[in-house]
C-alpha cells in the first residue's frame, strides 16, 4: 500500500518542488538533480513519502530527456514502487522500459543489468518464472565483460532453479559460475560458486560428489588471502556444510571436532571489524550472509547438534539465544531467510519439549509454526511435511493413536526428503506397534525400513532407530532374544555416536525384558545407567518407565527402602505428566490434531477438557 502524506505537506512540497523545477528549467543537468534530490529527499523521510518520491521522479519524463536519463529513471520509479508498495503492475511497467531502453545503450550496464535483475525479482513475485528465466538467460549472455553483473546473475538464476526444485539446472549453472570466477581471478567468489554447488549436491544426496567437491573447497578457502571477515565467512560457509553433512548422516560424535571449529570460527568473525575497502576486482563483490545472520545460522546447528546428541536442555539454552537475536534482527530486518531459521529453531525444540515432558508448550510452539507459514506459502510449501510429523509426534505423547496415524500419513505424502520420509515411517511403525492390531501395514513399514538390508538412507541415527523398533516389536510379540539381538546392535551404534536417548530407552527396555525372563541382577544393570541418563537428558517417558521398573525389581528383591523411593519417584512422574497432558488436551490449539488437509487453520476452538488417555504412559 502506498503512503498517504499529510494532504497540506502534500500541497507545500508540491509547491516547492514545481518552483525549484521552474528556476533550473534552463538546466537539464540542474532541474534533474532538483528532482532527484526531492525524490530522495521524500524516499528517506520519518514516515517515507513514497507518494511525494514517485511524483518526483515521474516529473522528469515531462522534460523528454535523453534516453540514458529516461532509462535509469524508469529504473528508479520501477524500484520504489517495488520496494515500497503494493502497485507490482505500474512497477513492472516503468522496469520492462528501463530493461528495454538501456538495452539499446552502449556501456550502461548498471543500469541494464540492475533492471534485468530487479525485473525478474518481480516476475516471480507474480509467478511468472517463464518469463524470468529467459530474461536472466539473456542478461548473463551479454554480461560476460562485466564480472560483478555476471557472477550477480548467474547466482540469480541458479536460486530460481532451486526454488523450482530444478537443483540439476542450479548445480549447472554454479558450476559456470566457478568456472567464469576463477578465469577472471577471483578465487573468493569461486569458492562462494563451488559451495554453493556443495550445498545443493548435499541436498541432491550426491555424496560422491560432495566429497571432492568439498575438499577442494577447504584448500580454497585456507589459500585464499584476502579481506578477513570475507575468509572466515567463507569459513563458516565451509564449516556448516561439513556439520550438517555429519548430522544428516546421524554421526554426532563424529561432528563435534568440525562443530567446535566452526563455534571458534564465529566467535572470531563478532570481534573483527567490517573492512570498508571495496575489494580490487569487481567480481570479489558478494558476501554469503550478514555476521548476525551467520551467528544465528551457528546456533541453529548447534541445537540440532544438541538435539541428537540428546542434550536438550543445551538445546533449550541455544534455542532462547538464537530466537532472542531473531527477534531483534527481524525488527529491522523483513529478509525470509530469517523466518526460515525461526521455523527451524521451532521444529527441534517442539521435539524436545516432547521428550522433557513438556507437551503443553510444544503445542502452543507448533501453532507458532501454523502461524509463520501462514504468512509465507513458499515456507508453508518447504515445512509441511514437518508441521504434521510434530503434530505426529505430540498425538503419540498424548495417547492419540488414530490421528498420530493421520498426521504421519499427511506428512509422508508430502514430503520427498528420504531422511525426513524415514523418520516418519519409523514413528508410524511405532504407532502400529502400540495398536496391536495392525499387522499388514507394520510388516509392509517394516520390510522399507529394514536396517540388515537395503536401509533407505545413509543415517547412522535413523538405522540405529530402525534396530530400535525391531527390538520394540519383538519385545511385544514375546521373541526376547530375537529382541535382545536388535537391542544390542542398537546400545552399540548408538554408543559409538553418542546417541544418548536411543541408549536409554534401549537399556530400559532391555531391563524390561530381564525383569520379564527373571533375571532380576541383569536388569538391574540395565535400568540403572537407563535412569541416569534418561535424568541427564532429561527424557520424562523413559524417567517413568524406569522408575516402575526399579519400583517392581526392589520390591521384588524385598528392598522395600528402595521399593517405595522409586515408587514415589514414579508417582511424581507419573502427576507431572498427568498435569501436562490435561494443560495440553485443554488448549484450544489441541484441536489442530485433527487437521490433515491443506493450509493451517487460523483460529481454535476451545475444548471443554482432556480426551485421551494417560493408560499407556502409566
Amino acid at each position: 500500500s502506498q503512503v498517504s502524506p499529510n494532504s497540506r505537506g502534500r500541497a507545500k512540497s508540491r509547491g516547492d518542488a514545481v518552483a525549484a523545477v521552474s528556476l533550473v528549467v534552463v538546466a537539464p543537468e540542474s532541474w534533474y538533480l532538483a528532482l532527484l534530490g526531492f525524490a530522495e529527499h521524500f524516499r528517506t523521510s520519518s514516515p517515507p513519502k513514497i507518494r511525494l518520491c514517485v511524483h518526483c521522479l515521474q516529473a522528469v519524463f515531462q522534460f523528454k530527456p535523453p534516453q540514458r536519463v529516461e532509462a535509469r529513471t524508469h529504473l528508479q520509479v520501477g524500484s520504489v514502487l517495488y520496494h515500497h508498495t503494493k502497485n507490482s503492475e505500474l512497477a513492472r511497467n516503468h522496469l520492462e522500459k528501463a530493461w528495454l531502453i538501456s538495452q539499446q545503450i552502449p556501456q550502461f550496464e548498471d543500469v541494464k543489468f540492475e533492471a534485468a535483475s530487479l525485473l525478474s525479482e518481480l516476475y516471480c513475485q507474480q509467478n511468472l518464472v517463464d518469463s524470468a528465466k529467459p530474461l536472466l538467460r539473456k542478461a548473463i549472455q551479454i554480461s560476460q565483460q562485466t564480472p560483478y553483473w555476471h557472477c550477480r546473475l548467474l547466482f540469480q538464476l541458479a536460486q530460481l532453479h532451486t526454488l523450482e526444485k530444478d537443483l540439476v539446472s542450479a548445480c549447472d549453472l554454479l558450476g559456470v559460475g566457478a568456472e567464469y570466477a576463477r578465469v577472471v581471478g577471483s578465487e573468493y567468489t569461486r569458492a562462494l560458486f563451488l559451495l554453493s554447488k556443495g550445498m545443493l549436491l548435499l541436498m541432491e544426496r550426491k555424496l560422491q560428489e560432495v566429497h571432492p567437491l568439498l575438499t577442494l573447497c577447504g584448500q580454497i578457502v585456507e589459500n585464499w588471502q584476502g579481506n578477513p571477515i570475507q575468509k572466515e565467512s567463507l569459513r563458516v560457509f565451509f564449516l556448516v556444510l561439513q556439520v550438517t553433512h555429519y548430522l544428516d548422516a546421524g554421526q554426532v560424535k563424529s561432528v563435534k571436532p568440525c562443530l567446535k571449529q566452526l563455534q571458534q570460527c564465529i566467535q572470531t568473525i563478532s570481534t573483527l571489524h567490517d573492512d570498508e575497502i571495496l575489494p580490487t576486482n569487481p567480481a570479489d563483490l558478494f558476501h554469503w550472509l550478514p555476521k548476525e545472520h551467520m551467528c544465528v545460522l551457528v546456533y541453529l546447528v548447534t541445537v540440532m547438534h544438541s538435539m541428537q546428541a540428546g542434550y536438550l536442555e543445551k538445546a533449550q539454552k541455544y534455542t532462547d539465544k538464537a530466537l532472542m537475536q531473531l527477534e531483534k534482527l527481524k525488527m529491522l530486518d523483513c529478509s525470509p531467510i530469517l523466518s526460515s531459521f525461526q521455523v527451524i529453531l521451532l521444529e527441534h525444540i517442539i521435539m524436545c519439549r516432547l521428550v522433557t515432558g513438556h507437551k503443553a508448550t510444544a503445542l502452543q510452539e507448533i501453532s507458532q509454526v501454523c502461524q509463520l507459514c501462514q504468512q509465507s506459502p513458499r515456507l508453508f510449501s518447504n515445512h509441511a511435511a514437518q508441521l504434521h510429523t510434530l503434530l505426529g509426534l505430540y498425538c503419540i505423547s498424548v495417547n492419540c493413536m488414530d490421528n498420530a496415524e493421520a498426521q504421519f500419513t499427511t506428512a509422508l505424502r508430502l514430503t520427498t526428503h528420504q531422511e525426513l520420509w524415514t523418520f516418519i515411517v519409523t514413528n508410524l511403525a511405532s504407532v502400529y506397534i502400540r495398536e496391536g492390531n495392525r499387522h499388514q501395514e507394520l510388516y509392509s513399514l517394516l520390510e522399507r525400513i529394514n536396517p540388515d538390508h537395503n536401509f533407505p538412507v545413509s543415517s547412522h541415527c535413523l538405522r540405529a532407530a530402525a534396530f530400535y523398533i525391531r527390538g520394540l516389536l519383538s519385545f511385544f510379540q514375546g521373541r526376547y532374544n530375537e529382541a535382545k539381538r536388535f537391542l544390542r546392535e542398537t546400545l552399540k551404534m548408538s554408543n559409538a555416536e553418542d546417541l544418548n536417548r536411543l541408549t536409554a530407552c534401549s537399556l530400559v527396555l532391555l531391563g524390561h525384558i530381564f525383569y520379564v525372563l527373571g533375571n532380576h541382577r541383569e536388569s538391574n544393570n540395565m535400568v540403572v545407567p537407563a535412569m541416569q541418563l534418561a535424568s541427564k537428558i532429561p527424557d520424562m517417558s523413559v524417567q517413568l518407565w524406569s522408575s516402575a521398573l526399579l519400583k517392581d525389581l526392589n520390591k521384588a528383591c524385598g528392598n522395600t527402602i528402595d521399593a517405595h523411593e522409586a515408587a514415589q519417584m514414579h508417582q511424581n512422574f507419573s502427576q507431572q505428566l498427568l498435569q501436562d497432558h490435561i494443560a495440553a488436551c485443554s488448549l484450544p490449539e489441541h484441536n489442530l490434531i485433527t487437521w490433515t488437509d491443506g493450509p493451517p487453520p487460523v483460529q481454535f476452538q476451545a475444548q471443554n477438557g482432556p480426551t485421551t488417555s494417560l493408560a499407556s504412559l502409566l
